[in-house]
Order: structure tokens, then C-alpha cells, then sequence
């Protein structure tokens, strides 16, 4: 089943839209961008597919499937040329995960990276909370890392010939899409002053408007030295050194021994079944154990058996969620650090117990368990031989810490501010130590073990809230992935407080404040606060049905 719910006057704010006047070329940046037209997309079918948040990107990672490339191939193609046409959300110093199917078996990568050795807690004594922004959030970055781990163990083509269109975009450019230059924008306003940011990503002393050409020499000549060393000119060699350099000036305690020391990890998932399928999500240090409690919570309610877009049934998912966070934001850090197994969130009884918390008539204020102890992009691609890769990587805040590295275009994430400085905290900053981490990708499987369904949420706190309600929606439900994407979403966001999108409907909203929920309806132009979901659902005909986020500049293309 499909719900779609508008609330009365939803259609009645249309903009308005004056007549060009005739001119033989069109200025693309003079455009109006606006659009406050109902979204009804379908989904794309294929037998092989590329999702993601930026058209370009889509196209250069279809473009390695069309030369007789994997899915593999083809996820790093995406990746690379989003760090060129989205530096919005992340950039050659993101870190990434990935799940990936290679047709037999399923695989996780952490390729996130580490604090520097001399990130000790007397180096922010003093301060109340991590630094956001500046050489001090800036832990190893991991992105290219997983890029060379997964192309070494799975890729076909030749590194250089899948860095050919991130390469171009770079050198030759590309009109910005309108959802980047919005936040390109936001960027400008905070970031202006940090080092490196200007030179490289306000050309003209100016963010980009939408559908001006931005070019980015540095960073394409980055990419080659990247795909020409595999990996090495970034943490061993020239990069590295740049990197490095820059960090002195600035007082920074990253080091060559820092880059030098960083290894992306392949780990086995961890995984809740649920409705018609199973879901997998990779292990801390990331947030996405986060949805599988949630999940693991409903199934034990044995809910929902309501309309997934009733007061009922986001009643309870609200519900389960909070429960789930608060698990999440006490336990999860850096496995070698945690004091729980990761497992134990997930036991039956454990689930069962904190599922007995939650009153179907009202809305709670939860705390953690006890468990016994034992600005970000995504992407996914499958190909016609049955591989299947979900793939995120971020720069974590808008352009991260907003220092980029002079000459090699290079930003780095700020995923230093993930950690805490609550002394004895599972997750307090230490030496050479993986943060809390709020990207995931998300996969789930058949109950007989065959690849179902890869997708995954950008948006930073919302991304476990998000993998929760694709799941409700394609696993519950049955809902096509389009469908699931554009549906209006909740996001708790603390306490009572949830958030919603418009296109929640008034007796629903109603509903729910009488069970005592704190609803906030966003405004439509705090759409990016909801995440922008991607989707491939496998079919037992061998091929692929494709969502993609109205919400972004997002496509998902097949052949």
C-alpha cells in the first residue's frame, strides 16, 4: 500500500512564475530553481543501476557498468565524482562505509580513520565540547581508503579509467546542481575564514550559484595522483606531505605517522530480522546498530499492525526510536573502547524488555538500558551479475571542518566533534581512537539469505531514524522504494520533541500531540534536516527497481 498525506493549503503555495524575456542563449545560474510542485516520481528499472544524490555522479558511475564494469567499479566511479560535484557533503577527506553483496557473500567496511596520537584529553582540557570546525575536529581521513580496499579485493577496471570522470568534472567543470548550491551557500556564510576554504571553493570571493560552472585544477590533479598510486600519494607520499604540512601551520597534532598507520577494516555485519526481510548494518563505531534495536523493539511488540503513516503506527516507531538512541548515545563508540558487546543491544530478552517501556497511549521520555555486559552522500549500485555495493562517505558537517589543504583541493571531515569529553566515557576522545560516527549504509537480505534490498539515508542524526522507516515501509509494507523515499518522514529529535515533514497530515499531527508528543512541522526549507534516502530492490527476475530522493538533486539510472 501507498499513503500519501497533505495537509489542507499544502497546495495552495505556489510560486510565481514571470514570463522570461526571449534572449538566444539562457544564463543556467538566472533560472529559478524554485519549485513548489507535487514530487510523483516512479521507480527506475534496470538490470543494472546506480542511485544517488547528484545526476552527474549517477552518470559516471553507470558510464563504468556501460564499459563492462562491476558494481564495484561503478560505486567507486560514483564516489570519486562526488566529492567533486557535492562538496556540500563531502570531499577527498570524507571517511566511508560500505556493505556490499559480491554475489556469494556479504561484507562490511569501516573505512573510517582514527585521532591523531596526540589528541590526548589534555589537549582540549578546558573546553566543554569537541571543536566543530578547524584542524582540531579533523581526524585521519578514511574515504580513499576504502575506495583503494574495495577496488584491490573486488574492482575490474583499471583505477585511472574509473577516476576518468571525476577527473573531467574536476578539470573541465560542471554546472552546480541547485540542492548543492543551497548548501554551498550556508557553507560561505560560516566558513569563509577557515584555512584553505576560500581559495578553493569560493572562486570569485563567492559560494556558486546553481547552475554556474565550477572547476577545481588542484583536485583533479589529487584524483590522478590518487588513482596513479593507488592510494599511496595520499597517506605515504606527496599528498600526505601537503597534508601534513599544512597541520603544522595551524598548530594541528596530526602527523605523517597518523596517515601512515590508517587502514580501512573489513568487518561482518550485524543484523535484525524484520518484516519480509533481514536487515544488516555494520558494527560501532557507527550509529546503525541504532535501527536495528528499533526494529528488534517493534518486532517484539509485534507491531506495527498499523498504517505505517497512522497515528498508531508512528506513534510506536517514534517510540522505539527514542529507546534505541538513548541505548545508542550511552554504549556506542569505538568497539575497543566499548564496555558492552555491540550483541548484547540486540539480545531477544534485551529487546523484549525495553519493548514492555512503551505505552501505546502516550509518548515517553526514555533513558539507556542495561544490557548484560559482555551538508554526507550515499550511493548504491548492482549489476546484472547480482553484486550489489551501499556506500556512504561525508565530510560529517557542511564541507566538515572547512579546512582544505592549499593546492590539492583536498577538505577534510571534521568527525573529531563526534567524540565527547565526559571523562570515562565509552566514547571519549583518546589517541589513535575511531569517534562516534553518524554514517551508515544499510542492506537487507532475504530470510533465505539471498540479497533483497541496498539502501541507505544521508543526514547526519537522522540516518538511523531514516534506515528505520525505509525498512518499515519496503519491509512491512511492501511499498515500491520510490514510494518509500518520498513519503513524508518524523525525526526525533530529544525528549518529547519530534519533527516532521509538511506532508504529514493535520489529524495525524493532531493524534499524536494528544499522545503527548512535542510535534514541530519543518518548514519546506528545512528539507535536508530529513535525509535524502536511496534505494535498489532486487527482484527474482534478476533485475533491479531503483528509488531516489526528490529531496536532493538526486537520480537513480538504469539500462
Amino acid at each position: 500500500m501507498q499513503a500519501f498525506l497533505l495537509t489542507p493549503g499544502a497546495l495552495e503555495t505556489k510560486q510565481t512564475y514571470a514570463p522570461a524575456q526571449k534572449r538566444p542563449t539562457v544564463d543556467l545560474s538566472s533560472l529559478d530553481y524554485r519549485t513548489s510542485y507535487p514530487m510523483h516520481r516512479q521507480p527506475v528499472l534496470g538490470r543494472n543501476v546506480v542511485s544517488t544524490s547528484q545526476p552527474l555522479a549517477a552518470q559516471a558511475g553507470l558510464s563504468m557498468l556501460a564499459r563492462g564494469g562491476n558494481a564495484v567499479d561503478a560505486a567507486i566511479a560514483t564516489a570519486m565524482a562526488l566529492v567533486v560535484v557535492e562538496p556540500s557533503g563531502n570531499g577527498l577527506g570524507s571517511d566511508g562505509f560500505a556493505i556490499l553483496w559480491d554475489g556469494q557473500q556479504l561484507h562490511g567496511l569501516n573505512a573510517s580513520g582514527r585521532s591523531p596520537a596526540g589528541w590526548t584529553r589534555d589537549r582540549f582540557a578546558g573546553r566543554a565540547v569537541m571543536p566543530e570546525r578547524g584542524w582540531d575536529a579533523v581526524t585521519v581521513p578514511g574515504a580513499v581508503s576504502g575506495w583503494i580496499a574495495l577496488w584491490r579485493r573486488f574492482g575490474s577496471l583499471p583505477l585511472e579509467v574509473i577516476a576518468e570522470p571525476a577527473i573531467r568534472y574536476a578539470r573541465e567543470g560542471y554546472p552546480v546542481s541547485p540542492s548543492v548550491a543551497k548548501l554551498w551557500a550556508n557553507a560561505e556564510k560560516i566558513l569563509s575564514d577557515q584555512p584553505g576554504f576560500a581559495e578553493a571553493f569560493l572562486p570569485e570571493g563567492r559560494a556558486p550559484k546553481a547552475g554556474e560552472v565550477f572547476r577545481c585544477e588542484p583536485m583533479a590533479r589529487s584524483l590522478e595522483l590518487i588513482a596513479q598510486t593507488e592510494g599511496e600519494a595520499f597517506y605515504r607520499g606527496e599528498l600526505a606531505d601537503k597534508m601534513i604540512a599544512h597541520a603544522k601551520a595551524h598548530g594541528a597534532a596530526m602527523s605523517l605517522d597518523d596517515l601512515g598507520a590508517h587502514q580501512a577494516d573489513f568487518v561482518e555485519t550485524l543484523s535484525q530480522p524484520f518484516g519480509s526481510g533481514v536487515v544488516h548494518e555494520l558494527p560501532p563505531n557507527g550509529q546503525g546498530i541504532a535501527t536495528l534495536i528499533t526494529l528488534g523493539i517493534l518486532e517484539a511488540l509485534g507491531a506495527p499492525h498499523e498504517d505505517v503513516d497512522s497515528v498508531a503506527g508512528i506513534h510506536l516507531g517514534i517510540e522505539a526510536t527514542k529507546l534505541a538512541l538513548a541505548d545508542l548515545f550511552q554504549y556506542v563508540a569505538d568497539p575497543a573502547y566499548m564496555n558492552i558487546d555491540p550483541a548484547s543491544l540486540l539480545d531477544p530478552a534485551y529487546l523484549a524488555e525495553r519493548a514492555k517501556l512503551i505505552d501505546r497511549s502516550k509518548a515517553s521520555l526514555p533513558s539507556y538500558g542495561a544490557p548484560r555486559q559482555a551538508g554526507t552522500v550515499y550511493l548504491t549500485v548492482a549489476d546484472a551479475k547480482g553484486m550489489m555495493v551501499s556506500f556512504i562517505q561525508s565530510n560529517y558537517m557542511g564541507f566538515g571542518s572547512g579546512v582544505v589543504v592549499p593546492g590539492t583541493g583536498i577538505s577534510l571531515q571534521n568527525r573529531g566533534a563526534g567524540f565527547v569529553l565526559k571523562q570515562g566515557h565509552a566514547n571519549e576522545v583518546a589517541p589513535r581512537k575511531r569517534p562516534f560516527q553518524t554514517i551508515i549504509p544499510g542492506f537487507a537480505m532475504d530470510h533465505a539469505g539471498a540479497p533483497l534490498m541496498s539502501f541507505g539515508v544521508m543526514g547526519g542524526p537522522m540516518q538511523a531514524q531514516g534506515h528505520t522507516q525505509m525498512a518499515l515501509r519496503v519491509l512491512r509494507y511492501n511499498q515500491n522504494p520510490q514510494a518509500a523515499a518520498d513519503a513524508p518522514r518524523w525525526r526525533v529529535v530529544a525528549g518529547r520533541k519530534v519533527a516532521v515533514e509538511p506532508g504529514v497530515g493535520l489529524e495525524v499531527l493532531e493524534g499524536l500531540k494528544v499522545l503527548g508528543h512535542e510535534i514541530v512541522v519543518d518548514p519546506p526549507e528545512a528539507v535536508f534536516a530529513f535525509g535524502s534516502a536511496q534505494l535498489i530492490v532486487r527482484g527474482d527476475n534478476g533485475f533491479y527497481a531503483a528509488g531516489c530522493d526528490s529531496r536532493k538533486d538526486s537520480q537513480a539510472a538504469a539500462f
